[in-house]
């Protein structure tokens, strides 16, 4: 079960695609955080959610916004992917220990050995604003996100 709107969002630590060390009190403070769980690169319905969110970049990445894009992929298959299809926000590997951030948050699918489809609006003093939590094969609506966003 995903963690709650108005619950303080867990905190994490992993390596983006470039091998660089991200947190999630990184941005306390400072910017709201749009953290979308995903599934596994190079599939369909992720590599669409993805590219739909570099599409719209200023919108979830500027000097109030971050957004954090987090599968069980490795680091190395999260560089290739982020060059294939351009995409120059942080994609966070939950690898090792597997799926560490995606259970705090509620979004593993043990039997599956992935993240579920989940986003959590987190605001700048590190609480969950909004969130949403779609099946595998079930594609969000980025405009919603922005919406949330709108809200804060």
């Amino acid at each position: 079960m995903a963690i709650e709107v108005g619950t303080k969002a867990p905190e994490f630590e992993l390596k983006s695609q470039h091998g660089e060390t991200v947190k999630l009190s990184d941005f306390r403070g400072e910017k709201h955080v749009v953290l979308l769980f995903y599934p596994f690169a190079f599939t369909g319905v992720c590599t669409g959610e993805l590219c739909a969110l570099r599409d719209e970049l200023p919108k979830f990445v500027n000097d109030d916004v971050q957004l954090l894009a987090v599968s069980n992929d490795s680091p190395f298959a999260l560089r290739v992917f982020a060059e294939r299809e351009g995409l120059d926000y942080p994609l966070l590997s939950d690898f090792w220990p597997h799926g560490a951030a995606s259970r705090a948050f509620g979004v593993f699918d043990e039997d599956k050995g992935c993240a579920v489809r989940g986003t959590f609006v987190i605001d700048k003093e590190g609480v969950v604003r909004w969130s949403v939590v779609n099946a595998i094969p079930d594609a969000r609506d980025l405009n919603d996100y922005v919406k949330a966003l709108g809200d804060l």
